[in-house]
């Protein structure tokens, strides 16, 4: 970015399903200094139509919106129109939305309690060519590159076709843990515990958890402990 362009404000789109989180949203970048919003959009494909119209230099997304999620729009964008990065600005900071969203092309990712001085910062970063992640988001990926091994274990030796996160979450029930251990361990919601486990019950046929921990043992994805 030359020095001219470097004092241009950042042009924005921001992206999300609620009129009233939008307009907020609107309304608190219109007063941070950098940043010109050149539209809004209600869901992933407005937003999309929205940067091959305006070309913005960056747009503002919200993860979960109907008809086109932000993940999808945001693949749709990084492939389309290159030249404009995205930014994740969501509720949600769980895995099940920051991988999925990182691998789709954003280079940010900030939850919506995010300050003013947080949000300019990560527009700057991504325009720039870093990436513009919040603290919390930069340490759950820290403590995700830290415990590669169950991920891969889960990966390639899930049976019955589970995926990797049932197998993963049926890995730390025979380890001991209950719901909310396991949510804080995988950093989602209690909410999505119960669904994976709904999910891998009606996968294996295991009525309870006493079950799931000899279904895990017998199925060698977890080992004895050492005598």
């Amino acid at each position: 970015m030359t020095e001219e362009e470097s004092r241009k404000p950042a042009r924005v789109v921001v992206a999300d399903d609620q009129t009233v989180v939008r307009e907020g949203i609107v309304m608190l970048l219109g007063l941070l200094p950098g940043i010109e919003v050149v539209g809004a959009a209600g869901d992933g494909h407005e937003a999309v139509r929205l940067v091959a119209e305006l070309a913005p230099d960056v747009v503002l997304m919200d993860l979960r919106m109907p008809r086109c999620d932000g993940v999808e729009a945001t693949r749709r964008i990084r492939a389309e129109h290159p030249g404009t990065q995205v930014v994740v600005l969501t509720t949600y900071a769980d895995d099940e939305s920051l991988f999925p969203a990182l691998r789709a092309g954003a280079r940010g990712y900030l939850t919506k309690d995010a300050g003013g001085d947080e949000i300019v910062r990560a527009v700057e970063s991504v325009l720039s060519g870093d990436a513009g992640l919040s603290p919390s988001i930069q340490r759950r990926l820290l403590e995700r590159l830290s415990e590669p091994e169950r991920e891969q274990a889960a990966s390639s030796e899930a049976p019955d076709g589970l995926t990797a996160r049932e197998a993963e979450v049926l890995v730390l029930i025979a380890e001991g843990l209950n719901n909310h251990e396991i949510a804080r361990r995988l950093h989602v919601s209690t909410a999505t515990v119960k669904t994976h486990i709904n999910n891998l019950f009606a996968k294996t046929g295991l009525k309870d958890r006493a079950q799931a921990v000899r279904y895990a043992y017998g199925k060698g994805l977890v080992r004895p402990p050492a005598e």
